[in-house]
C-alpha cells in the first residue's frame, strides 16, 4: 500500500476527523516548506509529511555521486531513528512504524507521477501508539534543526477536540494539539 493509501485509510479511520484534511493534495510543491497532517485518535497519533528533497538534502534527484548518496543516506537514517518528533509525556506514546517515499530515491511506494514533474519529493508516515492520546498537549519537532533547507511546516490538525490549520516558522518547534 502506497503512502496516499495509508493516508486514506487513516483518514477513514478517524472518521468524523477527515473535513480537517480537506483541501489540496498533501504534496504541494513548494521549497522551504514541509506539510505535515496529525491526526489523534483514542490510541494513536499519525503525522504525514511531504516535502521537496531541496528542504532535505539540497538537491531534487537521484543522487550522483557518493558525497550525495551519503547525505541521502544520513537523511533517511534520521527520519527513521524516531527523534524527530517527541510527543508530550501525557498521551504515554511511545514510536510506531515509519515509512518513507520518493521515487527519485527508489524509497517505498513512490507516486509514478513524481518523476514526470520535474521536481522530487519524499513522503513520510510517522505513527505513534499511545494508551491516552487525546491527552497530549502538544508534539514537538526537530525538523528545523535536523534539516536547514525547512523554513516553514504547514500543520493540519485533526483530533477528537478540535480541528485547525497552523504554521510554525524556524526557530518554533511546538506543534500544540487542542484540548
Amino acid at each position: 500500500m502506497s503512502l496516499r493509501g495509508i493516508a486514506a485509510a487513516l483518514l477513514l479511520a478517524v472518521g468524523s476527523l477527515a473535513p480537517a484534511f480537506a483541501g489540496p493534495p498533501l504534496a504541494s510543491h513548494q521549497h522551504g516548506v514541509v506539510q505535515l497532517d496529525v491526526a489523534v485518535d483514542a490510541n494513536r497519533i499519525s503525522m504525514q509529511m511531504s516535502s521537496p528533497l531541496d528542504n532535505l538534502l539540497g538537491f531534487e534527484r537521484a543522487p550522483r555521486n557518493d558525497a550525495e548518496r551519503g547525505r541521502v543516506a544520513a537523511m533517511v537514517a534520521t527520519l527513521r531513528s524516531g527523534a524527530l518528533f517527541l510527543v508530550d509525556k501525557s498521551g504515554s506514546c511511545r514510536n510506531g512504524a515509519i515509512q518513507l517515499s520518493s521515487a527519485a530515491l527508489q524509497l517505498g511506494e513512490p507516486d509514478p507521477a513524481e518523476l514526470q514533474t520535474g521536481h522530487a519529493d519524499l513522503d513520510a508516515s510517522f505513527e505513534f501508539e499511545c494508551s491516552a492520546a487525546a491527552r497530549a498537549g502538544f508534539v514537538d519537532t526537530a525538523l528545523f534543526e535536523r534539516f536547514p533547507g525547512i523554513q516553514r511546516i504547514d500543520v493540519q490538525l485533526a483530533t477528537p477536540r478540535g480541528q485547525r490549520k497552523l504554521t510554525l516558522a524556524r526557530p518554533a518547534r511546538r506543534i500544540a494539539l487542542p484540548h
